[in-house]
Formats: structure tokens, C-alpha cells, sequence
């Protein structure tokens, strides 16, 4: 029996990896459940799983966690600091990271600090600080196990490979707007781009994939988390999102990874790693595909893109720059604030303003974050 630990358990991914231990009961144990703000749901999950703690990190619904758990013997604890402290647990296996943004780097690294393998669905902790996260977890001999259906894509490609890659083909579906001109864009509502074709995300998530930032976000994970040059990663348009990533080999050969668009079998694949085991997902049939189709993104359109291939390419405290002022752009779309187009505009003034930090500590990191956010 697995016991995992959840951080973000009332997101997207969270809640679908709850999912995948509803299927496998014999498998995995539910140890801790850590969510941001959404009391109601936090506490039917824990019903619902028993864990040992949960974790609430909005402190003004600690007492109302409390109270609908008293009847339990679940420990309740309440902020951020409470997250990291939890990942000491000795009973915990496999951390589950799938908590939004910038938030989920500290306790990420510190789950990896403690010898924990971490399976790892928010990009922006490697966008952030992909050689401090991949540093720790060579110190500690402990893995990080892709849960983006991109990365673990690359990754079930590259299991068992010993050959040199000569690229990544890191597929995008186009989101809601592909083939849209600047023009178009300019007048696309909130309502639009949280309408997405093939996945079911969280709204933030969303929007990234609709300005092609998710897919820049994903260039700089992958190049932390594979160690290849992002010069060497190429975005592929692919509406059909069948194909979830390939890996091109110095012969020329080119694997892919195929399946239906469903975040529960890269969850999954995570948490039984090196095994595969029975699902009841649905099966891809070709001929509901009767064409896959593939294209180059459109940069001039969604120049999120350039910016995140830019910023990696600047190296230092750049991406963190990019990653903060995207965050808060993109809370201030939702918000009605500012306009689609004006996403990009952001990061962009951020990047060439914000003061260049060749060599961050995480010290340096967390300023650099705190800083553009309130700038």
C-alpha cells in the first residue's frame, strides 16, 4: 500500500488523482490532503479518504475544518508553513505536487529535501527553479515523476532509451483561439478562453493554454527535468491532442506516446511507476481519429511563447520573472481588468524591467517573485 500525500487536492489535478486512488483502493492510502482555500470540499475528501492530516492554507477556515472533522481522528492544521512541515512525515511515499503557481515551489522542494519522490504536476516550481529542484533531488537519490501528459509523454518515451536525443516535439493543442489573428485576440472574453477544446484544467491552466504560455511553461520544465537544451524543444500544434509528445533519437527515429485526452493515465502512470497497471479509462480507437493533424504555433499571434523561450535563454532569475508576472496578469484577465492581448504586454514590460539575477539562491527567487508581484 502506497500513502500519498496531496498538495492541492481540491484542483483539477488533485481531485483526479483521487479519482485514480478510487480505483485502485488496494493500492494506495490517502496520508495527507493540503488545499488552499476550498473548506467545503477539503472536508468530504477527508471523509471520504481518512487521511492522518489535512491541511488548510487560507487560516480563516481552520475552525470550520475543525469543527466538521471533530467527530474524526484526522489531525487538522492550518497555512503554508503547516504544508512543508508535513512533508517530514516518515509515513508518506509519494508526494503528490499539484498545487498552482509559484505556491507550490517551497513545499515541493522541501518534500524532495525529506526523501520523498515527488510526482509532479505544477510546472512552475521547475520554471522557477528548475536547478535548485533538480539539484535536491540528485542530493537526496530521490525521483521526480512527470504528471503533465506532455512530460510524462517524453518521459515513457525515454524509459529503457541509452540513444542520444537529437529533440523534443512537445505537442499543443492551439487551445480555444488557434488560428486567430492579433485582431481577433484583441476582442476574445474570459468566457472564450476557459472554453477549452479537449481538456478539462483549472482556470489559470486554462488561460495559459489559450496565450501558449502553459506551452512556454512546459519548454522550461522540460528542459530541467530531461536536460536538453530548449533550443532542442519544439512546440508542435496538434488539435486533436492524441499525440501528447514525442522524442526524436540522433538516428532520426521518433517515438511518440498516444492516448485519449485524460489527465488520470499520466497521473497514474506516476503513482505505479515502474509498473503499469489495469485501467477502466477509455481506449483510443484510430477511428474516431481519422486525422491527426500538425502545425508551427502561431508566435506573432501568441507571443507568450517567445517570451518564455526568451527568458530561459536569459537564464537566472528571468523565468521567475516571467512565471510571477504572468501569475498576476492572468488573475487581473480573469478579474476583467485587462484584455487578453495585454497578458503578454505584462511579462513582457516585467522582463525588461525587473533587476537580473545571473545566479539566484532561492532567497533571490522569493524576492524576485514578491517583488514583480507588487510592481
Amino acid at each position: 500500500m502506497k500513502k500519498i500525500a496531496i498538495l492541492g487536492s481540491t484542483g483539477s489535478i488533485g481531485t483526479q488523482t483521487l479519482n485514480v486512488v478510487r480505483r485502485h483502493g488496494d493500492l494506495f492510502a490517502v496520508e495527507v490532503l493540503c488545499a488552499g482555500s476550498n473548506a467545503e470540499l477539503l472536508v468530504a475528501q477527508a471523509l471520504e479518504f481518512n487521511p492522518n492530516a489535512v491541511v488548510i492554507a487560507d487560516e480563516s477556515k481552520y475552525e470550520q475544518v475543525c469543527k466538521a472533522l471533530a467527530a474524526t481522528d484526522i489531525k487538522v492544521f492550518a497555512g503554508e508553513a503547516a504544508i512543508e512541515d508535513l512533508m517530514t512525515m516518515d509515513s508518506i511515499d509519494i508526494v503528490v505536487a499539484a498545487i498552482v503557481g509559484f505556491a507550490g515551489l517551497r513545499p515541493t522542494l522541501k518534500a524532495l529535501e525529506c526523501g520523498k519522490p515527488v510526482a509532479l504536476a505544477n510546472k512552475e516550481t521547475m520554471v522557477v527553479a528548475g536547478s535548485i529542484v533538480t539539484a535536491a533531488a540528485m542530493r537526496h537519490k530521490v525521483p521526480i515523476l512527470p504528471v503533465d501528459s506532455e512530460h510524462s509523454a517524453i518521459f515513457q518515451c525515454l524509459v529503457g532509451e541509452c540513444s542520444p536525443v537529437d529533440k523534443i516535439l512537445l505537442t499543443a493543442s492551439g487551445g480555444p483561439f488557434r488560428g486567430y489573428s492579433r485582431e481577433r485576440l484583441a476582442s476574445v472574453t474570459v468566457e472564450q478562453a476557459l472554453h477549452h477544446p479537449n481538456w478539462s484544467m483549472g482556470r489559470k491552466v486554462t488561460v495559459d493554454s489559450a496565450t501558449l504560455m502553459n506551452k512556454g511553461l512546459e519548454v522550461i520544465e522540460a528542459r530541467w527535468l530531461f536536460g536538453v537544451d530548449a533550443n532542442d524543444i519544439e512546440v508542435v500544434v496538434h488539435p486533436q491532442s492524441v499525440v501528447h509528445s514525442m522524442v526524436q533519437f540522433s538516428d532520426g527515429s521518433i517515438k511518440a506516446q498516444l492516448g485519449v485526452p485524460t489527465m488520470e493515465t499520466p497521473i497514474q502512470y506516476a503513482l505505479t511507476f515502474p509498473e503499469r497497471v489495469e485501467s477502466h479509462l477509455p481506449r483510443l480507437d484510430f477511428a474516431d481519429y481519422p486525422s491527426l493533424t500538425f502545425e508551427k504555433p502561431d508566435r506573432s499571434a501568441f507571443r507568450c511563447l517567445d517570451l518564455a523561450y526568451r527568458a530561459i535563454a536569459q537564464g537566472g532569475n528571468m523565468p521567475c520573472v516571467m512565471n510571477a508576472a504572468n501569475e498576476v496578469a492572468v488573475q487581473r484577465f480573469l478579474g476583467g481588468e485587462i484584455g487578453f492581448l495585454d497578458i503578454a504586454d505584462v511579462v513582457e514590460h516585467a522582463m525588461q524591467t525587473a533587476p537580473f539575477v545571473a545566479d539566484p539562491s532561492l532567497a533571490d527567487l522569493l524576492a524576485t517573485d514578491a517583488e514583480i508581484r507588487n510592481h
